[in-house]
């Protein structure tokens, strides 16, 4: 049995020996789902109440300072168990599920949530659980623990990014560094950048360069915001990039018939918003998700400047 096995039977045994994790695996089955077609792709929305647990996390300094840390293995749920990877991190059922089967993988020691210094971890991630797509939310960007180093994993074809980057309607290479191909997306309503090579060492001086970029744009924040999607498959790795302007749109703050309860992380850019209220699931159109989207992305004829630059 490979890791990626093993981590796909221990969520089954987590499902069979943790009664909340049995009970939001077991309510996926009746999550609605209704999805809005832009031609050349599509975008699901998903109705899952569980997943306000996340959604309206405080993530404020104040918050987090108050709180004991969910991810340290000292205030877990005993019968939380996980599969040790390189030494370094902890492989877990997350019992709060968007995915049929979905893991959060926390370092073992108690770190800040940042991606410099660690992006060959999510790279080893895709490697090991190669039937996974491993997923990163910046501190900033949907993570609801960003004082714990921690990515999350989720299994193959449910992200509709993964088929459109496969059939390239919507995506198109702009760049070769060195063994790193670089793809845009100029109508996707996300700017991405999307990273694909057999080379890790060259992926990883890629991202940096990147990130560095970025931090130019955001020379105030710790980390420039961003979520990444880290998939490996037929030997190569294939990385999405999604920088960010905003943790949560507008429409998250307002009030009665305005609010929409939603607060985009990697699932989210990757194709499928999550809405933990039925009411933002009813109401949510094709005009409020472009808006949304507007507001927390960089549009994509900065992206290509970003491109160009590298």
């Amino acid at each position: 049995m490979d890791f990626s096995e093993k981590a796909r039977e221990l969520i089954r045994e987590q499902i069979g020996e943790w009664d909340l994790a049995a009970k939001n695996y077991d309510s996926l089955k009746k999550i609605k789902v209704k999805t809005f077609d832009y031609g050349n792709y599509r975008i699901d929305i998903q109705f899952n109440p569980e997943r306000i647990v996340s959604s309206a996390a405080k993530v404020d300094a104040k918050s987090i300072e108050a709180r004991p840390c969910f991810l340290c293995e000292k205030n877990r749920p005993t019968v939380q168990r996980g599969l040790c990877f390189k030494n370094e991190y902890i492989v877990l059922v997350n019992p709060f599920p968007i995915f049929p089967e979905h893991l959060t993988i926390p370092n073992i020691s108690h770190v800040d949530q940042l991606i410099l210094g660690n992006f060959g971890s999510i790279l080893d991630l895709a490697v090991g659980l190669d039937d996974f797509v491993i997923f990163y939310n910046g501190p900033k960007c949907g993570a609801s623990a960003p004082d714990h180093l921690h990515f999350q994993a989720g299994i193959k074809g449910f992200l509709p990014i993964e088929a459109d980057f496969s059939n390239k309607k919507c995506c198109q290479v702009v760049r070769r560094i060195g063994n790193v191909t670089i793809s845009h997306w100029p109508d996707y309503q996300r700017g991405i950048i999307s990273l694909n090579s057999k080379n890790k060492d060259n992926l990883i001086e890629c991202f940096n360069q990147i990130y560095s970029r970025l931090q130019l744009l955001q020379p105030n924040e710790t980390e420039p915001m961003l979520n990444i999607l880290a998939i490996f498959e037929h030997g190569e790795w294939i990385i999405h990039i999604f920088p960010r302007l905003l943790h949560r749109p507008a429409q998250y703050f307002e009030t009665g018939e305005k609010q929409l309860v939603l607060s985009p992380a990697s699932v989210d850019m990757g194709g499928v918003l999550i809405t933990p209220r039925e009411e933002d699931f009813i109401k949510i159109m094709k005009d409020d998700i472009k808006d949304i989207f507007n507001q927390v992305c960089i549009e994509s004829h900065d992206i290509l400047t970003i491109i160009n630059q590298l």
